[in-house]
């Protein structure tokens, strides 16, 4: 059974719950765990307000039982705690209040956002109707979805973790396998996924800038998987190669607009013979390995044994403290935007999001390929791959 998940829930409603289908019984659930990845994605230099109203703790309804999975659908819930303050504009019975505070309306779309493509699509002129689920707070759901998928993924030695690659303008050094375990060993109250200081520093400056402009700035994020097995994903269709599904897993991220596999983006202005990746032979480890890994560990659609290596391109965040001209809906006037509270980047945030839609893609992929009911027959079909490519 493939593994798939499916999230409900608005930005302002009681909470957001995820259904996660397809996990073997027997796999260990620590709510603990999710709840690090649930602050994870709260944190990070450059977060706004609400961060500091929600406390995001996973609920279990269904699906576990004494820490353990049951192999049936699992169900979560986060809730909002900052839906106390909305039980009026987002209420699920009766009319919409007529006083305009207590309705929250927004009918003067921001550039950038789903307001206005959304409020034609669903003939509304209230693009709350829109923006309540177009809201980045539903990636909640997700992490704790993808917290589940990590679980598994770390049951067969598999880690993913995330970096920032850059803000605005400033650059962080590239990593290597050394330079992963470090990425792996910082505090989860990094203000950034990166290890340079003296660059940390420089990102913040850029944060800061912004800000001080009533602007939001833009920045790149990588998310490194590493000991995924060779033959993840296939050449055969469209639909089964890994990098396409990683890609298509990116760009669902709210406000990703760009995505890169390796050094996609950069080698797409070298010679081949600068790009691609040599291939050699450890008879020690009895596998084949890459000097470089240029190609992110994806060749042909599928996973080569190498650290599995995606990056997303965040663009700044449409909701503006300085709003930009816009129309209201109602009246077709020209006017300001509407203003939602909002962040000045959430680069961190983006990254933890971006490790969970990549845990939940390659523990799909390894369901898919080694099967099993339980974690152990799971485990067992992956070490017997293992030894047959040892032998190859």
């Amino acid at each position: 059974m493939p593994l798939r998940f499916l999230t409900a829930g608005e930005s302002h409603g009681p909470a957001l719950t995820v259904i996660v289908e397809g996990l073997p019984a027997g796999l260990s659930v620590d709510r603990t765990a999710i709840d690090r990845d649930l602050r994870r994605r709260m944190g990070g230099y450059g977060r706004g307000g609400r961060m500091k109203i929600e406390n995001d703790r996973v609920e279990v309804l269904g699906g576990v039982r004494h820490g353990r999975t049951l192999g049936s659908p699992v169900a979560l819930l986060v809730r909002n705690v900052d839906h106390a303050r909305w039980t009026e504009a987002m209420r699920i019975d009766g009319a919409p209040p007529t006083e305009e505070g207590a309705a929250r309306r927004v009918t003067r779309p921001r550039p950038g956002h789903g307001d206005l493509a959304g409020a034609l699509k669903y003939q509304t002129h209230d693009a709350r109707d829109v923006l309540e689920r177009a809201s980045a707070r539903e990636t909640a759901a997700r992490t704790a979805a993808g917290a589940l998928a990590r679980a598994l993924l770390a049951a067969l030695e598999v880690d993913v973790t995330s970096r920032t690659v850059a803000v605005a303008d400033v650059v962080a050094p590239e990593v290597d396998d050394e330079g992963m375990t470090a990425l792996l060993a910082l505090p989860d109250d990094a203000p950034f996924r990166c290890a340079s200081t003296e660059v940390c520093a420089r990102m913040a400056a850029a944060v800061d800038a912004a800000r001080q402009a009533g602007d939001s700035v833009g920045g790149v994020f990588e998310v490194l998987a590493r000991g995924v097995p060779p033959g993840l994903g296939s050449h055969v269709h469209w639909d089964r190669r890994l990098d396409a599904r990683l890609g298509g897993a990116f760009l669902s991220i709210p406000a990703v607009k760009a995505v890169s596999v390796g050094e996609g983006i950069e080698g797409a202005a070298r010679r081949g013979s600068a790009q691609h990746d040599a291939i050699a032979y450890d008879p020690t480890g009895r596998r084949f390995v890459r000097p470089t890994n240029r190609a992110g560990g994806i060749e042909g659609g599928m996973s080569n044994g190498e650290t599995v290596r995606v990056r997303g391109y965040l663009k700044p965040l449409s909701t503006l403290p300085r709003p930009l001209p816009s129309v209201d809906l109602v009246t077709k006037e020209g006017s300001e935007a509407d203003v939602e509270r909002t962040d000045t980047i959430p680069i961190v945030a983006a990254g933890v999001v971006g490790e969970a839609m990549t845990c939940l893609v390659l523990a799909d992929e390894m369901l898919a390929k080694f099967g099993g009911d339980h974690v152990e027959e799971l485990r067992r079909n992956l070490l017997g791959y293992r030894a047959a490519l040892a032998s190859f």
